[in-house]
């Protein structure tokens, strides 16, 4: 169960308000700066996300890796994890700003991408682009390294790129049939914001109080 929140976490992140904006201009990328064709766009969308993948999945096995070296400490471990998200909840609900969470505005010179020079913009995107999604990535990371173990922390932020890369590669397909829900989505940010805010403090009480995994199980 777990893991679906971690996947979920993805898909939030993909209609969060520094990121949605930017799609059309990461679509004309995937595209190579010219006319759509959904053969190109779809080859370098999906080098795109496997370069970010990449990057959080050692992120999640780095964070896996420090959680196992605390796991005597867990329930210190615990409570910090939980307060950082709460603190990124907090900042959805703009209570209080967090600088940290402002992204990369320096484009990329994709007039002759392919698949693997898309792989190295989605490596860039995760490093320029972290802030921005700091919060949800940060909870999936946090989420990682409660759980003590590599594998874990690998599998959980699997799950993550999956749920943002997956959005990814339909909008590349599909962007002219998305723009209304898009639009939509950008109307309602404020609600958005709220809902996201919301379920990250409530993921990070869990965590402060080692009552999530139970959380988790009893949803099963």
């Amino acid at each position: 169960m777990r893991y679906i929140v971690s996947f979920l976490e993805g898909i939030i992140t993909f209609i969060s308000p520094c990121l949605l904006p930017m799609l059309p201009i990461y679509i004309s990328y995937f595209a190579g700066g010219g006319e759509r064709k959904i053969k190109t766009t779809l080859k370098n969308a999906t080098g795109f996300v496997l370069g970010f993948t990449l990057i959080f999945i050692a992120m999640g096995a780095l964070a896996g890796t420090v959680g196992s070296f605390l796991q005597k400490y867990q329930i210190a471990v615990n409570i910090i994890s939980g307060a950082i998200v709460i603190l990124f909840g907090l900042n959805f609900l703009g209570i209080f700003k967090l600088n940290i969470f402002k992204g990369s505005s320096k484009k990329a010179n994709t007039k002759n991408l392919g698949f693997f020079s898309s792989m190295l913009f989605g490596i860039i995107f995760s490093v320029g682009w972290t802030p921005c999604v700091g919060a949800f990535l940060g909870s999936a990371l946090m989420l990682a390294s409660q759980q003590g173990h590599v594998l874990e922390g690998v599998i959980m932020l699997l799950t993550y790129s999956i749920g943002l890369g997956i959005p990814f590669i339909l909008s590349a397909i599909l962007i002219d049939k998305l723009k209304t829900a898009f639009d939509f989505i950008k109307r309602h940010y404020n609600i958005i914001n709220i809902i996201s805010g919301s379920l990250l403090i409530l993921i990070g009480i869990l965590m402060a109080t080692g009552m999530l995994n139970g959380f988790l199980t009893s949803l099963i």
